[in-house]
């Protein structure tokens, strides 16, 4: 199996914090510039699992820098540079402690609510008789608070606003850019023969001013279905050809663990890890229409402190 880069630990010039999350490993630099790295690590359940997946941080990095990019224009965001395949510089900001997911249909874990009985979520009404993968007459938000550790909650934008989370008017704005940046993305999908199904965006403020943070549209926050035969496999009830990390979610609970007590977490052997970083490079591939490069991995801590030495000199120039 190719080389993975599961940890850093990084002493930057000026480094005024560090924050290790569950795939991404953010050094802050005078208390104003993040550095963020997007590891190999995968988690599923809010569990980071034991192993990494090769050119996964590879894939989200150019993914999210390529989606930042081609967003910029309707949602102002933190991004300055990507100086190394797996890494974003760009603004700090005070995030909000509230992840925007946004649904065009019923799926994956609104699913297995709606199996459960709930025709309501996060304060949205669900209509009776919807079936699995079905499409929403319009796309639905449905938020959870963000977890600095443990597992998000799902939460109302009444509740939002009430507990002070987030105000009415920062809420308004976060919705709004919400529904654009999934326009967007669904858009951008569609032109690839691709269904943009659900994703989520992170949102904090800088300077009054609220703007998008971390990454957007990939594996790991998005869930994407192939359009050709979509409608067809809705119709006999079949399971959706995808490309997302819902197949790991579903290849987990197969073998018993959904992250809750006393679980453990199944086998990963060196071809279920390839097979997973075969899927994140397909997504790539197929929604950028672009070749994947597999950068030089042999002295990955090396390769990513030289190029962000470099990032940094030239900011602080």
């Amino acid at each position: 199996m190719a080389t993975t880069l599961v940890k850093t630990d990084y002493n930057f010039p000026g480094q005024t914090a560090v924050y290790h999350g569950k795939v991404r490993d953010v050094y802050t630099v005078n208390d104003d510039i993040m550095v963020m790295i997007a590891t190999d690590r995968i988690s599923a359940f809010d569990v980071v699992l034991p192993k990494g997946i090769p050119y996964k941080g590879q894939v989200l990095n150019q993914l999210a820098a390529y989606f930042l990019d081609s967003t910029a224009d309707i949602v102002p965001n933190w991004k300055l540079a990507s100086p190394d395949p797996m890494v974003t510089v760009g603004y700090k900001a005070d995030g909000f402690k509230v992840e925007m997911i946004i649904r065009g249909y019923l799926a994956g874990s609104a699913w297995r609510d709606y199996q459960a009985g709930c025709r309501e979520l996060c304060g949205v009404k669900l209509p009776e008789g919807m079936r699995e993968n079905q499409k929403f007459p319009e796309p639905i938000i449905t938020p959870t608070t963000k977890a600095d550790e443990g597992h998000d909650m799902n939460i109302s934008k009444e509740e939002i606003i009430a507990q002070g989370i987030v105000d009415a008017a920062d809420y308004e704005v976060m919705e709004r850019y919400t529904r654009a940046l999934f326009e967007r993305g669904s858009r951008m999908a569609s032109e690839k023969g691709l269904i943009l199904v659900d994703t989520k965006y992170e949102f904090g403020k800088r300077d009054g001013k609220v703007i998008l943070i971390d990454e957007i549209h990939t594996p790991d926050s998005s869930r994407y279905y192939y359009a050709d035969g979509y409608e067809q496999r809705f119709e006999a009830g079949q399971p959706q050809r995808q490309l997302s990390k819902e197949f790991v979610r579903q290849w987990l609970i197969e073998h018993d663990f959904m992250g809750k007590a006393g679980q453990n977490v199944p086998e990963m052997t060196d071809e279920f890890c390839d097979s997973v970083s075969r899927r994140y490079i397909e997504l790539y591939e197929n929604i950028t229409a672009r070749e994947f490069d597999k950068a030089d991995e042999s002295d990955l801590e090396t390769r990513i402190a030289d190029n962000v030495l470099t990032c940094l000199d030239r900011l602080y120039k």
